[in-house]
């Protein structure tokens, strides 16, 4: 699914996704067309999912993070669950969890006062219990996946798994 060069291409891309696709074609040993079809390959396929910025959450007024476990009386991988966290703009991730609780929340807001009332919005969720919130006091680091580290074909188990 993924070769070496792909994967090259992937972490050139984490580092820089700004670079031409001449720099990457480069970079890889393949012309620029080439490298442009892979990329454009990875799209398609998934594998990239979206281009983005990476940008200081303490720079923009988003210092404060906090993980938060969700208990529900009710399954939580719904539409319409999925729906009402996505309408929480604080949340940045949300995923399904197996133990104590439902859903784990990551949330990053100004002030502990908007981290309450963002708590106050998950309680209004149909089916939500109770949140267990983990306050960061100190991020030492955030990283990306890395492609490089990772074998070349995936395991047959993945194959149907959904990307999220």
């Amino acid at each position: 699914m993924v070769d070496d060069i792909d994967r090259a291409l992937l972490a050139h891309l984490q580092h820089d996704a700004t670079q031409s696709y001449a720099a990457l074609a480069k970079a890889v040993g393949l012309s620029a067309g080439s490298a442009h079809d892979r990329v454009r390959k990875l799209r398609e396929r998934g594998v990239i999912r979206r281009t983005t910025v990476d940008v200081s959450p303490v720079l923009v007024g988003r210092g404060v993070s906090a993980f938060v476990m969700v208990s529900a009386d009710s399954w939580m991988g719904d539409v319409p669950t999925r729906d009402a966290l996505a309408a929480i703009p604080e949340i940045q991730e949300a995923h399904i969890i197996a133990g104590a609780a439902s859903l784990l929340v990551k949330i990053r807001t100004a002030t502990t006062e908007d981290l309450q009332a963002a708590l106050r919005r998950i309680f209004g969720i149909d089916g939500v219990t109770g949140t267990q919130a983990m306050v960061v006091l100190e991020t030492f680091f955030e990283r990306s996946v890395s492609v490089l580290d990772q074998p070349s074909e995936p395991h047959p188990a993945d194959a149907d798994a959904p990307l999220r």
